[in-house]
């Protein structure tokens, strides 16, 4: 209630809220991008009271990161221990990659059935952003767009199905994803199959957009197998 006695406005009751939720979101987004560039490493326990003083912030907002991270899989939340980066073994990630590869394969057939020509644009366009990132060697904006490149190839395909089945397994190897394109033939290779499956949506080759999609996630993998 405000100080006439009356009920205060829904949009006044939840404006708090919100500036704490984007806080945190902000401190995820900083979090996450710290483990995939390597800057915490596997196996490393989360210093939080560096952490706040590094980010400015108390630790309610980086505990509430912790948690999203933690159901990423991108850390464990262990007990009387704290926060502590994941380990992943070959064999996990051999188990989720192969998985993933079938979903991304779907993906690319379902996408040259149901995308529309504005949403092939948006892939090619963004594709072509892709290859300039490569051009300038600029790994944070290549990844940001490679994700954005896979997102936008699984709304084309329609399927509410396989973008919840998907997310939930991309989150356990987003790292690994991160950093397979160390070498600059395997990074150049990645931008070509790219390009190569932008060409197959748009020819509405559905056998060879899924093929390619499969085996550009499965080389990923080899490649960070052959760095292990």
């Amino acid at each position: 209630m405000d100080s006439s006695g009356n009920e205060a406005p829904m949009n006044e009751l939840r404006s708090e809220p919100i500036g704490r939720t984007a806080l945190a979101v902000e401190i995820t987004n900083r979090l996450r991008q710290m483990i995939l560039e390597g800057l915490l490493q596997p196996g490393e326990k989360i210093n939080e009271k560096a952490l706040t003083e590094q980010f400015g912030v108390s630790r309610t907002p980086l505990r509430e990161a912790l948690k999203v991270l933690a159901a990423e899989g991108l850390l464990d939340l262990i007990p009387h221990r704290g926060a502590v980066i994941t380990r992943q073994s070959e064999a996990e990630l051999a188990e989720v990659f192969r998985v993933l590869a079938a979903l991304e394969g779907l993906a690319g057939e379902l996408a040259t059935e149901n995308a529309d020509d504005e949403a092939l644009d948006e892939i090619e366009a963004l594709t072509r952003d892709l290859r300039t990132s490569f051009d300038k060697s600029d790994r944070p904006t290549y990844f940001r767009i490679n994700q954005a490149i896979h997102k936008a190839i699984l709304a084309a395909t329609g399927s509410d199905t396989l973008l919840r089945s998907h997310e939930l397994l991309a989150f356990r190897v987003q790292r690994a994803r991160y950093q397979a394109n160390l070498t600059s033939a395997r990074w150049r290779a990645a931008v070509e199959e790219h390009e190569a499956i932008a060409a197959a949506l748009r020819a509405r080759d559905a056998n060879r957009a899924g093929s390619l999609m499969k085996m550009h996630l499965l080389s990923k993998f080899a490649a960070i197998r052959a760095k292990g």
